[in-house]
């Protein structure tokens, strides 16, 4: 693929219902060239021809591979959060350590449920978009953290460094380092993904409330 940084990489939306139509046709081949060849093995060429499309037609939406990865993105990370905000409503009584875990476990069952997703945002990143929209994304989950934790007293600070960014980042990392040796998310480093989360938080909590508290040890 060409450079993000020599040509746009950022998809063109259509207006018109037909145009809307091919839009969504592309990208959802765009996910079965991913799941075939991988990031590596994604074109234009290859997506026209499997689409019997000519490339100036998906051109005109994308001008390039890294627009189509993009978009693909960008949706990911919107129903990523999505899938957080919804765990987060069935949390109930927990102890902070044990929301944290239920947390971390829900990030890694949509990594593992949505291949394509996984590969996209814990691969590597398509282009400056598609980074920015993860950092705004790091930022979203990290005000939901900062949010839970407020509710049982333990308070992030506001100054830099950006704990609550810091505190999203660190479990992502265990959970890229699984996708990077296995594939998906295995249950030891969503564990881990905890335990590090956890680690970091314990630095604002309570004395009393820093011990972790019914982490599973499988």
């Amino acid at each position: 693929m060409n450079s993000p940084h020599t040509l746009p990489s950022e998809a063109r939306a259509p207006q018109q219902l037909r145009g809307k139509a091919r839009f969504e046709k592309i990208l959802a081949e765009a996910e079965q060239v991913l799941l075939a060849k991988g990031i590596s093995g994604f074109s234009i060429p290859e997506l026209a021809e499997r689409l019997a499309y000519t490339r100036t037609s998906i051109y005109h939406f994308f001008p390039t591979p890294y627009a189509v990865l993009n978009e693909l993105t960008r949706r990911y990370l919107i129903k990523l959060e999505e899938h957080v905000e919804a765990a987060v409503q069935q949390l109930g009584e927990l102890t902070w350590q044990e929301m944290v875990y239920k947390i971390t476990e829900a990030v890694a069952d949509f990594h593992n449920s949505k291949p394509v997703g996984r590969m996209l945002i814990l691969g590597a990143m398509a282009s400056d978009e598609s980074s920015k929209a993860l950092e705004l994304t790091i930022e979203h989950l990290g005000g939901q953290v900062e949010t839970l934790m407020a509710a049982v007293n333990v308070l992030l600070p506001a100054s830099n460094p950006n704990a609550r960014a810091l505190t999203v980042e660190l479990g992502t990392a265990c959970l890229r380092l699984s996708y990077h040796f296995h594939g998906v998310i295995t249950p030891e480093y969503q564990r881990e993904s905890a335990r590090a989360m956890i680690s970091y938080l314990n630095n604002f909590a309570s004395p009393e409330s820093t011990a972790l508290a019914n982490i599973p040890s499988r």
